[in-house]
Formats: structure tokens, sequence, C-alpha cells
């Protein structure tokens, strides 16, 4: 039998990675206050909405959509769907992200124009911000917030016209992007989520032959958030740094 056991330790359930959003209020050139639009490459995101009101508006194969928010409501995207967090009225999320430690590797995307897109140098100068939650960071992610935007509205201008090329030739920007990431998520995804499926085999295979000897390992965890009001994509972000389950966003 194999070991049950974690590869990394007390993974928050299916290895899920975990934080809160308070959407940004910040009016963006086309009048509407939200986040930056962006993608993941590998990870399915889910918003559980705790309070207010607002809207996600995703372009996907499928064309442009706003999904209305508010508290009790869920939405869920998959990989490659454009999202931006629109601010409604004091909107308030708790993001369940797939493959935790995955997006905080850098599974995410900016929706910059197509010249930011396409020089890497560029595009980590524009997607990093300064460390901390000062007025600095706060005037650098607003930029970044802006520039997102900009290259949102072209793409989305053109799928609702009908035309799907500029945003299967972001996706595949996106791509390029990313790919020298590879070989990281794919052992983090080994380590996390990987494994915690494989332990949860490991656990049917004691329970049929008899011998739930794991079961006395049962013990139960806590956890805070270690950040509080850190500069996300979206929002304002409490997050949880929890060993090998959730890390801190790189560059917030």
């Amino acid at each position: 039998m194999n070991d049950p056991k974690p590869a990394l330790p007390h993974p928050l359930p299916g290895a899920i990675g975990l934080s809160h959003l308070s959407a940004y209020d910040w009016e963006a050139a086309d009048g509407v206050c939200g986040g930056s639009p962006h993608l993941h490459l590998v990870c399915t995101e889910a918003y559980v909405v705790t309070g207010g009101r607002g809207a996600v508006q995703t372009l996907s194969p499928d064309g442009y959509r706003d999904i209305p928010l508010e508290a009790g409501s869920i939405a869920w995207f998959t990989p490659g769907t454009v999202h931006r967090m629109v601010q409604g009225g004091d909107l308030r999320i708790t993001v369940l992200m797939q493959n935790s430690g995955l997006p905080e590797a850098g599974d995410a995307v900016f929706t910059f124009p197509p010249e930011v897109l396409a020089d890497p140098e560029r595009y980590a100068a524009a997607a990093t911000l300064p460390p901390g939650t000062g007025p600095e960071t706060a005037a650098a992610a607003q930029r970044r917030r802006d520039l997102a935007v900009e290259g949102y509205l072209t793409l989305r201008e053109a799928l609702v016209a009908g035309d799907n090329g500029p945003y299967l030739d972001f996706q595949r920007a996106a791509a390029r992007i990313v790919r020298d990431k590879v070989p990281t998520w794919r052992a983090l995804w080994r380590a996390g989520a990987l494994a915690t499926a494989e332990r949860t085999g490991a656990q049917l295979d004691a329970l049929a032959d008899g011998e739930p000897a794991y079961l006395g390992e049962a013990t139960a965890y806590e956890a805070a958030p270690t950040r509080l009001g850190g500069f996300g994509m979206c929002g304002r972000r409490d997050e949880y740094n929890l060993p090998g389950t959730t890390l801190p966003y790189q560059g917030e």
C-alpha cells in the first residue's frame, strides 16, 4: 500500500489556494471600477461572494459575458477565460484557486496590449509591483490595472463584433510568456494537487483492505491571514501563508 501521507504538510482540501478579496474601487477608462483583467493557463478559479455586489466580466470562446455577483453567489471560470472583477458596491469575495501554488508561481497573464506581451522584459516590468502595501504600491497596482484594461477593451470589442482573432492571439501570447515556468509548475502540482489525489487513492485502498491505520493520524489545523490588504490582481487581498499550500504572490 502506498504511503497515504501528503507530500506537502497539511494542505487545504483538494490542495486548493484560498484568499479574500475586496474589489478595487478605482475607475477605469471605460468608467467601470474594478480589477485587472487576466487569465490563468492551467487553473480553474472560483469566486464565493461574501458581501456586497458587482460582477465578473469574462471573455471566452462562447463570447463576452457579464455575470452578476451578490452575497451567496458563486462564479467560476476555467483556464483560458479572461476575467475582470467589477465593483458594484462593497464587493467582497473569497477566492478558491485550483492547484494551489501555481497561481502564486506565475499562472496568470494580464491582458496588456500586444506590444507589451511581445517583450518579456517590458511585460515583467509592467506586471511586477513594489513590495509593501503603501501609496507607491497602490499607484503601481492602479497603473498595472489600467494597462490591462487597455488591452482587455480591445479584445472585448473584437469578440463582441464576432472577431475572436485578437482573443486567440492573446491566449497564444500568454502561453509563450509562461512556457519556461512549466517545469516549476509541474513540480508544484506533483507535490500538491496530485499528491493529495494520490493520498485519497491510498486511503481507499486501505479501507478496501480493512486496514484504516491512517485514521490514527487524524488531527485539526488552524490558520489566520498572514498579510492583510495586499494588492492583488482584482483587489485588495488577504492571504494565508500556509507552507507548501498557499504562498504570497510573487511581485505583489
